[in-house]
């Protein structure tokens, strides 16, 4: 049984075409389903239980990387098959995924290529697209080896595990790629606080890594798959449990 979860945004009219022209093309192909529109506080896991508990075999994200980051980083430990359909813009995610955005997304659904991704975990929280901490006083410390300091003790980190981060620098733009078995970090320690208060960055790191650790005595925030809190220390590496997940082609990994 087909579960599909749309998103609160797809109600604006101007996205009622090609829901319209979606929902025709996954009739055709005979894999219509149920409908659940998720909304502002929805609870995408207890949601998800329930579906798996009534029988749900495949659950269909609708909506852009913002939707599936709150599906997915919430539903990751249930044993079921999931799958997207990109609509609107705002959608690096699908790309990655090798799913086209609107109609065509059907067609890759119904083609059911399926292969497992990581997940990322960070105190007892899973996060499928990225990890950002603000520039912030922190210690740095991974696989257990590695100490990683700046001289004016504030750095930025993005861990990245599905979503890619692009970062165009004054010589060069900086890609880290997702899904290698492995976490990617991107990190730019601050050398100083420049002319109207504009922090100015050291030649930024980019290393994959399996556990880091993140500290400081202050409190750093912490946003990851839309959600921020308030840490003074996280422990980030891959879950041990993976996501069943439909892909394109042309996927990027």
């Amino acid at each position: 049984m087909y579960v599909y979860l749309y998103d609160n945004f797809l109600r604006e009219k101007r996205f009622a075409t090609v829901l319209k022209l979606v929902e025709t093309r996954l009739t055709d192909y005979g894999i219509a389903g149920k409908i659940v529109r998720l909304q502002n506080f929805t609870s995408s896991e207890g949601l998800i239980a329930e579906e798996v508990r009534r029988g749900a075999k495949t659950i269909v994200v609708v909506g852009n990387d913002s939707t599936f980051a709150k599906v997915l980083s919430r539903g990751a430990a249930y044993p079921v098959l999931y799958a997207f359909i990109p609509i609107g813009p705002d959608n690096s995610i699908a790309e990655v995924l090798g799913i086209p955005v609107g109609e065509a997304a059907a067609d890759t659904l119904a083609r059911r290529r399926k292969i497992k991704l990581d997940v990322g975990w960070f105190n007892n929280r899973f996060f499928v697209s990225q990890l950002h901490i603000p520039p912030h006083p922190i210690a740095i410390e991974y696989d257990e080896r590695f100490r990683v300091s700046s001289k004016s003790g504030r750095m930025e980190l993005v861990v990245c595990n599905l979503q890619p981060f692009r970062w165009r620098g004054p010589k060069k733009e900086y890609i880290v790629h997702p899904q290698d078995g492995k976490l990617e970090a991107f990190l730019r320690p601050v050398i100083r606080t420049g002319w109207l208060r504009r922090e100015q960055f050291e030649d930024p790191s980019i290393f994959p890594f399996e556990e880091m650790v993140v500290s400081s005595p202050k409190p750093f925030i912490v946003e990851a798959d839309g959600k921020v809190s308030k840490e003074t220390k996280i422990t980030i590496k891959l879950a041990r449990s993976r996501i069943d997940m439909i892909v394109g082609k042309e996927r990027k990994f």
